[in-house]
């Protein structure tokens, strides 16, 4: 079973970056796309990036320009590099498959960001 430990969250102020970073094990890292998910309070959990097993990359458009998702296969670990960052990203971020089904499976305990204005 995939076991996800997500971490590099924190509290920073609008514009400011962070790096997020994703552990995986239990399973084979490089032959799956994963992806980096987030839920704000009151919020339904959502698709943020994304990354195939050949490299592919897609965002969701309120984050295209500012997020950067990549994948060390070496490490079995996932990235988000996000940038410029908007109040409105303030969220617990998770990783997970890339097209899991929101709201089965397994998770980690995500990390928080909390982006102040």
């Amino acid at each position: 079973q995939v076991q996800l430990v997500e971490s590099g969250g924190g509290l920073v102020q609008a514009g400011g970056s962070l790096r997020l970073s994703c552990k995986v094990s239990g399973v084979i890292f490089n032959i799956n796309g994963w992806a980096w998910y987030r839920q704000a309070p009151g919020m339904q959990r959502e698709l943020v990036a994304g990354i195939a097993n050949f490299g592919f990359t897609n965002y969701r458009d309120s984050v295209k320009g500012r997020f950067t998702i990549s994948r060390d296969n070496a490490k079995n670990t996932v990235y988000l590099q996000m940038n410029s960052l908007k109040p409105e990203d303030t969220a617990v971020y998770y990783c997970n498959y890339l097209g899991v089904t929101i709201g089965s499976g397994s998770w980690g305990q995500g990390t928080q960001v909390t982006v102040s204005s």
